[in-house]
C-alpha cells in the first residue's frame, strides 16, 4: 500500500525556515508546509520525527490499557483513595499522546509548529501535577505526614504548574500580544534567542519536578531511623528518579547528536532517547505508586491526611481548565495575525542557506 502512496519529500536544514531548525540535525527535515494527510503520511516513512512521534505514541495505549484496568477491574472510582492514582494515569495518557500530536502536525505551517507545542507544554505540566497529587497521598514518608509541608504541598504543586505552563509558552514567542504581533515580531521569536529559550523551558519543566519530589527524595535518599517507610516501592522509585534525570540530561544537552552533527539524524538523537527515558520512568513510577498505594493503605487510612476530591481530581481539573486558558492566550496572537509567523519565519530555502 505505501508503494502505491506518493510519501512526502524530505529536506535539509538549508531548504527549511529556521523556526523549523534543531539542534545539530542536518537532514530529515519534512516540507514546513505540509497538508494534515502529509504529516500523517510521513508517519510510515523515515523523519527526524518518525520515532519522536512512534515512541510515545505507542506507549500512550499501554498507559490507557492501565488506566482501563484500573477503573474497570478495581473499580476505582468508587474508592477515594484510589482517585490520585487515576489522576497519574490520565496524565501519563495525555502527555505522550499530545507530544505525538505535536511532533505529528508542527510541520503544517509556523503557527501550527506553535500552537502543536503549547499544547504539549501544558500536557508536561499536567503530568508534573498528577505526580505530586499522587505523591501526596502515598509518598509522603511517614514522619512528614501531616507537617504543614504535607498540607499545603498540593496549592503548591498547582501554583507550580501554572507558572510551568506560562513559562514554556513564553519561550516560544514571549508575552502574548505584547511581543508577538505586526510590529515587534522580531524582538523575542524563539529562532532569535534559542539559548535563552531553550534554557527558559528547562527551568520551566525542571523546578516543578524537582519541587514534587522533595518528599520522594528525602524518603529514598536523606532519611534515616523510624518513620522514613522503607518498603519494596523504594526500589522503583531508584529506577524512576535515575530515568528522570537521565531524560532532563538528554534534554538539556542535545547529546550525542552535537558530538556529530548530522549522524543520528534520524535514529538515536537527543529527542528519541529522551522519549525512551521519559516512558521508562513514568513506568516505573506508576509501578511504585500501585505498590505505595497497596503496602501503606492501612496505615495512611487511619493516619494520613484523608483523599478527598478537593485534593485529588478537583485540583486536577482546576489545572487543565487554567492551562488550556494559558495556552488559548498564547495562541490568539497566533490566530489572529498570521503575519507574527508565516509571514515573518516564511523564509525561502535560498534565504535560509544563506543565513546558515
Amino acid at each position: 500500500m505505501l508503494s502505491l502512496m506518493q510519501l512526502p519529500q524530505v529536506l535539509t536544514i538549508h531548504q527549511v525556515p529556521k523556526v523549523f531548525h534543531e539542534d545539530s540535525i542536518i537532514s530529515g527535515y519534512r516540507h514546513p508546509h505540509s497538508s494534515a494527510t502529509d504529516c500523517i503520511l510521513s508517519l510510515f516513512q523515515l523523519t527526524n520525527e518518525t520515532l519522536n512521534i512512534w515512541t510515545h505514541f505507542l506507549p500512550t495505549w499501554y498507559f490507557l490499557w492501565k488506566l482501563l484496568t484500573v477503573v474497570l477491574i478495581q473499580s476505582a472510582w468508587q474508592d477515594a483513595f484510589t482517585w490520585p492514582l487515576l489522576v497519574l494515569l490520565v496524565s501519563c495518557c495525555v502527555y505522550p499522546l499530545a507530544s505525538s500530536c505535536a511532533h505529528t502536525f508542527s510541520t503544517m505551517s509556523a503557527r501550527a509548529r506553535h500552537i502543536c507545542f503549547f499544547f504539549d507544554y501544558g500536557a508536561l505540566s499536567f503530568y508534573s501535577l498528577g505526580s505530586a497529587i499522587v505523591y501526596h497521598a502515598y509518598v509522603f514518608p511517614d514522619r512528614w505526614v501531616n507537617s504543614w509541608f504535607h498540607q499545603y504541598y498540593i496549592p503548591i504543586a498547582v501554583l507550580n504548574t501554572i507558572i510551568s505552563t506560562i513559562l514554556s509558552c513564553y519561550s516560544r514567542l514571549g508575552l502574548p500580544f505584547l511581543q508577538c504581533n505586526h510590529d515587534t515580531v522580531k524582538r523575542f521569536p524563539e529562532c532569535q534567542s534559542p539559548k535563552f529559550s531553550k534554557g527558559l523551558r528547562v527551568v520551566a519543566f525542571a523546578y516543578p519536578y524537582l519541587f514534587d519530589s522533595i518528599p520522594l527524595f528525602y524518603r529514598v535518599f536523606l532519611c534515616v531511623g523510624d518513620g522514613c517507610t522503607d518498603n519494596d516501592a523504594n526500589i522503583l522509585h531508584y529506577y524512576h528518579i535515575c530515568l528522570a534525570l537521565l531524560t532532563g540530561f538528554l534534554f538539556a544537552t542535545h547529546l550525542p547528536e552535537r558530538l556529530a552533527p548530522g549522524s543520528f539524524d534520524y535514529i538515536g538523537h537527543s529527542h528519541q532517547l529522551f522519549h525512551v527515558c521519559s516512558i521508562l520512568g513514568t513506568h516505573f513510577q506508576v509501578k511504585a505508586m500501585e505498590q505505595d498505594m497497596v503496602l501503606r493503605r492501612s496505615w495512611l487510612t487511619l493516619n494520613s491526611i484523608p483523599i478527598t476530591f478537593t485534593n485529588s481530581v478537583g485540583p486536577a481539573l482546576l489545572c487543565v481548565v487554567i492551562s488550556f486558558t494559558v495556552i488559548i492566550i498564547f495562541s490568539l496572537p497566533l490566530l489572529s495575525a498570521p503575519a507574527c509567523t508565516d509571514k515573518k519565519h516564511k523564509t525561502s530555502p535560498k534565504k535560509a542557506s544563506e543565513r546558515l
